[in-house]
């Protein structure tokens, strides 16, 4: 085998990495490394001008490897894997190092340890780097079809833009009706468009479209195939349970969100003249004069936010993150009440008030039509009982906006700003293996360079099931899910990672340990040279490597990452200091 040649960029990041490593440093020492023929800084090395001096690199001196210590590789592994591509180099003999995430943001006070470890961690990439093949991409063939679960404003219109573009495609809706949320809703902002309407004319273009089928009252309850092939099996209730299997090539999920329920007595929740702003729209669109409650005029009005968000994180399943749209209900809905006869005074009770982008129109509108904002101490939220006697409820808290002065405020109704939670789909996550983070929302591959990926390859999400969003930001999510599926459908072909497990079929000698592990079902039972054997299905191997452990027989190895790589990986981590 002759030499090879590697080239290595080390990154600083901007200071991300060269404020707390000695990038030179490791540059001058990974430079004397066998096989390095170039080692080289940048101070950003996914720039366009860094990516062409790599290019430039491999072309003038024959580079054969590369290694990128930078980031963590769920950023930029296509970035690079593409520049070795244009360089003509193998895109699978590209290594990148993680030196900022697992290196220079852990270790911000230790400067010579932060460098030492850099240079052990590069070291390593550039000796897996030296032991790697030039692999090929696994090409399959997709179906042209697409499935799309559920049935809401971002389901509909994906499924019309998957259609649009000469796809065919199931919509499974869970419910007996298409339309999610917004189906109920009346008036909204900006446009001031009812929400009812907007989904009937959807509904009606994606029931009237050839190209679309619809099934309601149905669940995607089993997954199998690989990507680009999936067969899917719907359960759909008639006169009676009937399943369908459907053949698809991608699977986009925009199952949407449930609304937040406070626990009993959860500011006042519960009490008489306690609602939620679910329940405070739905009476406000009903009003046909002066805004009552239960028969009773309301004169004066108290909103409470951030309930069901931001919540303590010592709390027990607490839901930390901001829901993003109750400050814009709550001024929208002061504006509904404004509009309605008789004057009613309202009260804002809020922490931070985040109407972003167009909606600080609406909050200032609010303003000047009267709404008065009450700024709440972040650990002291307010305090809601209701008076047996009158019947009103009063409202007690500290206002930072006056010099933290506490009052109480007697209203006639307090209104809950109640945010998104996640919808219990646990049988979904489950058959198509669905990744979920930390708040309890399908998580996607990376919010800015991959926004509706998932690490299940041609399995997208989109709208409320991955975070709370407004409607407009749920169809923008269900349109790149479009997008990503008709590039790869209707191009005919995909390409997969050939970085999957492989089997040594003379040392195998079948037991089922590396079947019961896969998590993707891809090992099945075979026969060669009269044995059992294991098998691994190429398209459906995820490459996680869980099988490769639990062989007794040593049989099993992961293309790319070879136990031979990862010796020598070991190998460069416990490499002599460069001090």
């Amino acid at each position: 085998m002759s030499a090879r040649k590697i080239g290595v960029y080390v990154c600083q990041c901007g200071g991300n990495i060269g404020d707390y490593v000695d990038v030179d440093r490791v540059v001058e020492a990974i430079a004397k490394e066998p096989g390095v023929e170039v080692a080289r800084t940048a101070m950003f090395t996914c720039s366009d001008s860094t990516q062409q001096e790599i290019i430039t690199d491999a072309q003038e001196r024959g580079l054969d490897g590369l290694v990128v210590a930078s980031c963590s590789p769920k950023l930029h592994t296509y970035t690079f894997r593409d520049v070795a591509r244009r360089a003509g180099m193998n895109p699978f003999q590209y290594t990148q190092v993680n030196v900022r995430e697992q290196c220079s943001w852990t270790h911000t006070d230790d400067h010579a340890g932060a460098t030492e470890k850099a240079l052990r961690l590069v070291r390593a990439g550039v000796n897996r780097t030296r032991l790697t093949d030039p692999l090929e991409s696994i090409v399959v063939e997709t179906t042209p079809k697409s499935l799309v679960v559920g049935g809401g404003i971002a389901g509909l219109r994906a499924a019309l833009g998957l259609a649009e573009v000469g796809l065919s495609v199931f919509l499974v809706e869970k419910k007996e009706r298409l339309g999610g949320w917004v189906s109920g809703f009346k008036e909204m902002y900006p446009h001031g468009r009812n929400g009812g309407e907007l989904v009937a004319g959807l509904e009606s273009a994606v029931r009237a479209h050839p190209g679309i089928t619809v099934f309601t009252n149905a669940e995607l309850i089993a997954k199998s195939g690989s990507f680009g092939n999936y067969q899917a099996t719907l359960a759909v209730q008639g006169e009676q349970l009937e399943t369908i299997q459907v053949d698809v090539g991608s699977i986009v999920v925009t199952t949407g969100f449930d609304t937040y329920q406070p626990d009993e007595g959860e500011f006042g929740f519960g009490q008489d003249g306690v609602v939620t702003i679910a329940e405070f729209k739905q009476m406000v669109e009903a009003a046909d004069g002066p805004l009552k409650y239960k028969g009773r005029p309301v004169k004066t009005l108290a909103y409470v936010y951030c309930v069901g968000s931001r919540q303590p994180e010592y709390e027990e399943g607490a839901n930390t993150y901001c829901s993003r749209y109750c400050c814009n209900a709550g001024a929208h809905a002061a504006l509904q009440v404004e509009a309605l006869p008789g004057k009613v005074h309202q009260y804002h009770f809020y922490r931070d008030m985040r109407t972003y982008g167009t909606f600080e129109l609406l909050y200032s509108e609010a303003l000047e039509k009267g709404s008065a904002y009450i700024k709440y101490p972040d650990q002291e939220p307010p305090v809601i009982e209701r008076d047996q006697a009158s019947g009103r409820v009063t409202v007690t808290a500290r206002d930072l906006l006056s010099e933290g002065e506490e009052f109480e405020l007697e209203v006639d109704l307090v209104v809950l700003m109640t945010g998104m939670v996640p919808r219990e789909n646990e049988g979904l996550t489950k058959a198509l293996k669905l990744p979920v983070g930390q708040s309890g929302f399908f998580n996607e591959i990376h919010p800015k360079l991959r926004p509706v990926e998932t690490v299940v390859d041609g399995v997208y999400i989109a709208g409320c099931c991955q975070a709370p969003r407004n409607l407009s930001e749920s169809v923008q999510s269900g349109l790149a899910a479009v997008t990503q599926s008709a590039a790869i459908l209707k191009r005919g072909t995909a390409e997969l990672d050939p970085l999957v497990a492989t089997v040594d079929l003379d040392v195998c000698e079948w037991c089922g340990a590396c079947q019961d592990t896969c998590p993707y079902d891809a090992i099945s039972l075979d026969q060669h040279a009269g044995k059992e054997v294991a098998v691994i299905a190429k398209t459906a191997c995820k490459g996680c490597g869980g099988c490769v452990p639990v062989c007794p027989a040593n049989a099993i190895d992961l293309q790319g990452y070879t136990d031979a790589q990862i010796r020598s990986m070991i190998d460069g981590m416990l490499g002599v200091s460069c001090a």
